[in-house]
């Protein structure tokens, strides 16, 4: 049978040393090691949310970046296009000038040379029709 004497209180006094003991020596570093991690964890997750909302930042930077210069890039072709249509058009008005200029020296020239011979076979007419006479009527008129 169990007796319970002065050896009990010797076990109690034997366990509560052993708890405090294994306390010191090993739970104690234990959960400093534990616990420096969990902090070094949570350090490495702040750094990476922090890194996480830095890249978001800069990507999103960059994107309304990239937008801001196609718009740009696109009203500067607009207006590149529409600074060649004016070019165009002004060339385009220089041709049909030019065109038109040349149109009326050409028209003046052949009313020229028109007027030209009209006057010189005005001077043979007579002497055309002398000459068909002579073919028609077989002898001088």
């Amino acid at each position: 049978m169990i007796s319970i004497d002065g050896s009990i209180i010797i076990q109690i006094v034997n366990f509560i040393f052993l708890i405090w003991a294994l306390n010191i020596i090993l739970y104690k570093p234990i959960r400093n090691v534990l616990l420096q991690r969990k902090e070094r964890v949570a350090d490495f997750e702040q750094s990476i949310e922090a890194s996480r909302r830095d890249v978001e930042e800069k990507d999103e930077a960059f994107s309304l970046g990239i937008k801001e210069a196609k718009a740009k890039g696109l009203k500067e072709k607009e207006s590149l296009l529409q600074v060649a249509s004016e070019e165009e058009r002004k060339i385009i008005e220089k041709i049909n000038e030019k065109a038109q200029a040349d149109i009326a020296n050409v028209r003046v020239k052949i009313a020229e040379d028109a007027e030209s011979a009209r006057k010189s076979l005005q001077q043979e007419i007579d002497t055309f029709a002398d000459a068909i006479a002579q073919k028609i009527l077989g002898r001088a008129v």
